[in-house]
């Protein structure tokens, strides 16, 4: 099985990228959250950092994503991430976001399949890299996705990584497997499978449904367990050092490019809003955390939570 770290806004920039992979083996590729590029051929100050190879661990296995809807775009931005040195490039066609969705990009965009094969025939052919996509299974329902299929099959594709939700689903209802098992049947393409896989319980049910699937992603999952894959790869469980270990590496590299305690203590407290739930209760020191103002005040928050709450993994 290979094993994707799914894009997270907000969260998977490359400070906890660069510390997981230096912590938690077993990741196959990490892309990057979405960039948003104009045929200016330049990207935001903070896109660029989040992809520049001097600020990405050396080898470390990573995808850039691109969010448009705009061949041109998506070319000029892909023209810029080749040059530095990437040779596969990720078309985001799953953010669920209202905001995003209004402006038909991301999982909006699946809204227009007219527009959206114009796309990919003036992407594939001038693109000197691969393509991988990022997809939902349709706006407002399952039954879209026969069209948008036909669509994917048309195109040479690296990697077609499929949420079987849809964009009004959001994150709620379960993910329609019974269209991933029809894509399974229907792509021409590698497919991966991307959708609630928080534990290795999760992933065994998975396996047992889905024999043939060598491919999965995992996003929400991860960041609530970042050890969870290397479980799965290698039986083994880390421990409370290496989750400390993985916690300060985040920790020191954010007080290295942020200045103030505000800016720090929200990229830190996105982490525990996820990764809380693997300590037994910790739910007074994670309040703590929560409402921590100063470094001072959220570090001893931290050691108190280390020191006096065990790890509570799921199987």
């Amino acid at each position: 099985m290979r094993y994707y770290f799914a894009p997270m806004e907000g969260l998977t920039w490359y400070v906890y990228r660069n510390a997981h992979y230096a912590v938690f083996p077993g990741i196959e590729k990490y892309y990057t959250p979405f960039i948003v590029p104009s045929s200016r051929r330049d990207l935001r100050s903070r896109e660029f950092r989040d992809i520049a190879p001097e600020n990405n661990a050396a080898g470390i296995p990573l995808v850039p994503q691109i969010l448009t809807n705009k061949w041109e775009d998506f070319l000029a931005g892909a023209e810029l991430i080749k040059s530095l040195g990437y040779e596969e490039v990720n078309l985001n066609l799953g953010c669920p976001s209202g905001t995003v969705a209004a402006k038909g990009k991301g999982s909006g965009f699946l809204g227009e399949p007219e527009k959206l094969e114009d796309f990919f025939d003036h992407v594939c052919g001038t693109l000197d890299m691969k393509l991988s996509v990022k997809t939902r299974i349709g706006i407002d329902s399952p039954e879209e996705f026969p069209r948008l299929m036909e669509i994917f099959n048309k195109f040479p594709l690296e990697l077609l990584i499929i949420h079987p939700r849809t964009q009004k689903d959001y994150y709620r209802n379960e993910p329609d497997r019974s269209v991933f098992r029809e894509a399974l049947r229907e792509s021409r393409n590698p497919v991966c499978y991307n959708g609630d896989i928080f534990t290795a319980a999760d992933m065994e049910e998975f396996s047992a449904q889905f024999p043939q699937v060598e491919d999965v992603m995992i996003g929400r999952g991860l960041a609530a367990d970042p050890g969870l894959v290397t479980y799965l790869v290698s039986g083994k469980r880390p421990q409370k050092e290496e989750i400390r270990r993985f916690h300060d590496m985040i920790l020191e590299g954010y007080s290295q490019i942020l200045s103030g305690d505000r800016n720090i203590l929200f990229r830190m407290k996105e982490l525990w809003s996820y990764m809380a739930s693997l300590f037994e209760n910790s739910e007074k020191t994670g309040k703590k955390i929560k409402k921590a103002e100063r470094l001072s005040t959220y570090k001893n928050a931290v050691d108190e939570l280390f020191c006096s709450c065990d790890l509570r993994y799921k199987k």
